[in-house]
């Protein structure tokens, strides 16, 4: 049995947040990208990861990573974790 993907519902504030910060030039291109996922995900259709995924151009487990940490922390959730070692770089295609 497949799990369910949390059901994302976005109020007002947090949809303009989101698209605020997607649309601004000054916000990093993985933040940016995360908040149109999760505006996607956020859509009255409900899609799915794999839909969401499809329609962005990138793989089913990034659209269910920020799917889930969106669901559990909210905007906060989509903010970069510390790690160590060199940043990482940011690409929405799939993995060769």
């Amino acid at each position: 049995m497949a799990r369910r993907a949390p059901l994302i519902r976005l109020s007002r504030d947090e949809q303009q947040r989101l698209l605020k910060t997607a649309n601004a030039h000054s916000t990093p291109q993985a933040q940016a990208f995360r908040c149109r996922i999760i505006l996607r995900c956020g859509r009255t259709d409900r899609p799915t990861n794999w839909r969401v995924a499809r329609e962005l151009g990138c793989d089913p487990g990034t659209v269910g990573k920020w799917r889930q940490r969106f669901a559990a922390h909210r905007f906060e959730g989509l903010a970069d974790l510390p790690r160590s070692g060199a940043p990482r770089t940011f690409s929405p295609g799939r993995p060769a």
